[in-house]
């Protein structure tokens, strides 16, 4: 039972933080695309780019950590 009100806390958990993390991207984009400089936005663009893959790269790590925390056995035999 603690397995499965783990497991779905943590869906929740991750589908929070994947939904968060697309708002601050379109947020961004709308931002960087009403930036009217070419310089400006090009710095912009890759600040966004690197702001994206962060966000997303670190939601994916963490539910995969989640997951091996909740469901990887206490007794390891390969001791």
């Amino acid at each position: 039972m603690k397995h499965v009100l783990l497991s779905l806390m943590t869906a929740i958990l991750v589908v929070g933080m994947t939904l968060s993390a697309m708002v601050i991207l379109v947020r961004a984009t709308l931002y960087v695309t009403s930036i009217e400089a070419p310089l400006p936005r090009a710095g912009a663009i890759g600040v966004e780019l690197l702001l994206g893959v962060v966000l997303l790269l670190g939601t994916v790590w963490l539910a995969t950590h989640l997951a091996v925390l909740i469901f990887v056995s206490k007794h390891d035999s390969t001791n």
